[in-house]
């Protein structure tokens, strides 16, 4: 997957570059270019030689992803989902259009390895072809082995709202805190620069990246994508002194955790890459395990 990754990387800087003026300098509004650079990787890296498709198809998910926003207030509301407002129907539509390349992108899939086609090139391919050394190994017959088409269709659905929108929060605070702190950008080129020169990133090299890892822990446990965990006890439940019932809703606050003194010292609300010096095992305050990347 990781010559998807370079090659959206690769777009995003050519198109970066063009834009800069006369002046050696243009403004940029982050945001939207990571989340376009998310979207572009996820699809590469989803989808491969049906990038274009699924391209559409993330797009349709997010505005799916707004749609539901905009219902929010009125999910409960009995039988809201049925009643033929604008919102209701543009999101069905846009289900069934989604379904509708899914279907037609796996179908040409199952057709080309059929006849002896790769389709190991990306996570459908891969997800394909393992779905149907299941079913062979086991007999096709057997309906309950393998997953179904529309079991693939809500993975595929999974890789987007997984992590588009997580991996573009990442990016862009990224972005804001080195820009915020240009000697902590420094050693990051420097330390990429060493370490492939002009050459493409390789995973054995991504992985000795120390100083690039600090930073991204870092801007995780400052600014965590997601800020909080619901989960729904489903029988009673002893936590310290206190009996938690079956049925009872339960919040992990991940950012207050990530920025409590108790846990990470005096300094919790200060970005501090060297904290992350020796890995994620032993950066708090107290040695607990309470980092929470998401």
């Amino acid at each position: 997957m990781l010559p998807a990754f370079s090659t959206c990387c690769n777009e995003l800087v050519d198109r970066w570059e063009n834009s800069v003026g006369i002046d050696g300098s243009f403004e940029l509004n982050v945001w939207p270019e990571m989340q376009n650079l998310g979207g572009d990787v996820i699809s590469r890296a989803a989808f491969g030689s049906s990038y274009h498709e699924g391209r559409r198809i993330f797009q349709l998910q997010s505005e799916l992803g707004e749609c539901f926003m905009k219902a929010v207030p009125t999910l409960f509301i009995p039988f809201n989902w049925y009643l033929p407002t604008e919102n209701n129907k543009r999101m069905k539509q846009i289900a069934r259009e989604i379904r509708t390349l899914l279907m037609g992108i796996i179908a040409k899939r199952e057709k080309d390895a059929q006849n002896g086609g790769t389709t190991k090139d990306d996570l459908l391919g891969i997800l394909l072809e393992s779905n149907m050394r299941e079913m062979g190994q086991n007999g096709k017959s057997d309906s309950s082995l393998g997953m179904t088409t529309d079991d693939i269709i809500e993975e595929c659905k999974l890789f987007y709202f997984a992590g588009e929108e997580t991996t573009s929060v990442l990016m862009t605070w990224t972005l804001v805190v080195l820009c915020m702190h240009p000697e902590w950008q420094q050693k990051a080129r420097e330390e990429v620069l060493q370490q492939f020169g002009r050459e493409k990133p390789d995973f054995d090299g991504l992985s000795r990246l120390k100083v690039v890892s600090m930073i991204l822990y870092e801007v995780l446990r400052l600014y965590p994508p997601v800020v909080t965990v619901s989960r729904r006890t489903c029988k009673t439940m002893q936590l310290g002194d206190l009996t938690i019932p079956p049925g009872v809703l339960l919040a992990l606050p991940i950012l207050l955790i990530h920025h409590d003194p108790d846990i990470w010292g005096p300094d919790a609300t200060e970005f501090k890459p060297t904290r992350f010096a020796e890995g994620i095992s032993q950066p708090t305050y107290l040695h607990w395990a309470e980092f929470c990347s998401t």
